[in-house]
């Protein structure tokens, strides 16, 4: 029998809280912010009217007859804001999640339990690893794209008590567009984030204690020896070879969109369309999917099995640990 799926469900009612509401509480600060701008520009809006002449009533003649192509595309910037709000998110759920992985129950002792089901430690490892790599993003995704809906209807009633139409703003959006690019990133995600996923793994598995210790204080003590080697005129990585980039994968490779830069899409001209306003057809998956092309990936992908391939083997080996 295929235990994956059960082991999957496993890690979301374990780690629910992190993983749903997260998210959740994120997106709903957004909209909060949002309700609160809208409250508080209709306390003001008689003064303002009052001082400057100016009346969002007045407006609606104006609004009618204009393009709602640029609002629509305003709206899609919307929607990937949100997303990468709950990247946020994402990466400190993911970050700690893999850390306690394989720590937590060795120091609570639950994993002679665990050891004790017809389950590998192989399954229990690549398990937790594709929770980080694709459950959480996706569902931090899903949030925000429901947190989006919200937003849009928020907006729309607020518009329609002016008598504004917003509808034809909404429907020069490209919802459907904008969601189904950032789900089809999952892949890219999950590959990109392999060596951190197998670097926090390999510590959760190794350290008796204090894992977060040995997987952030190791890298930086490598980086800050290699910067002051580099100083005294040493021999060091710098170049094309930096160190910085190369520890900056196993720490922060979690963070969905880390790869955006390497792809080609960290300019902010990038993000801009043809009339200089923002454009959601920049972001150009064709971009993104060439990563799956170069050296930088691959070497990331070979780095992070192997770290998981040690995570394997330290858990078959090791179930103390100092409290």
């Amino acid at each position: 029998m295929n235990t994956l799926p059960l082991l999957l469900k496993r890690e979301y009612w374990e780690h629910r809280g992190g993983m749903l509401w997260a998210p959740i509480w994120i997106t709903g600060v957004f909209l909060l912010i949002t309700v609160l701008g809208i409250v508080t520009a209709e306390v003001f809006r008689g003064h303002v009217q009052m001082h400057s002449g100016f009346s969002l009533d007045q407006l609606r003649g104006d609004l009618a007859a204009t393009d709602f192509a640029d609002a629509g595309q305003g709206l899609d910037v919307v929607q990937m804001m949100l997303a990468s709000f709950a990247s946020v998110g994402v990466f400190f759920v993911s970050f700690f999640y893999l850390l306690g992985a394989l720590y937590d129950d060795r120091r609570d002792r639950s994993v002679l339990f665990w050891k004790s089901l017809p389950v590998s430690d192989s399954a229990t490892i690549v398990s937790k690893a594709l929770t980080a790599m694709l459950v959480i993003p996706a569902i931090a995704i899903a949030v925000a794209t429901v947190a989006y809906v919200v937003f849009l209807l928020i907006v729309t009633l607020w518009a329609g008590v002016h008598g504004l139409n917003a509808l034809p703003a909404v429907f020069a959006a490209h919802p459907f567009s904008v969601a189904g690019r950032l789900f089809a990133t999952l892949p890219l995600i999950a590959m990109w984030s392999l060596p951190a996923v197998g670097w926090l793994m390999f510590w959760s598995a190794w350290a008796r204690s204090k894992p977060f210790l040995w997987a952030v204080m190791l890298p930086l003590l490598v980086w800050i020896a290699n910067w002051w080697v580099g100083l005294l005129g040493g021999p060091h990585f710098s170049g094309d070879l930096r160190l910085g980039a190369i520890l900056g994968r196993l720490l922060l490779s979690v963070w969905p969109g880390s790869w955006i830069s390497v792809a080609g899409l960290g300019s902010p001209k990038a993000w801009l369309g043809a009339r200089g306003g923002p454009d959601i057809q920049s972001l150009d998956l064709g971009n993104a999917y060439a990563l799956f092309a170069t050296a930088n990936l691959w070497i990331g992908v070979v780095a992070g099995l192997a770290l998981l391939a040690g995570a394997i083997w330290l858990r078959g080996r090791r179930i103390e640990v100092n409290v």
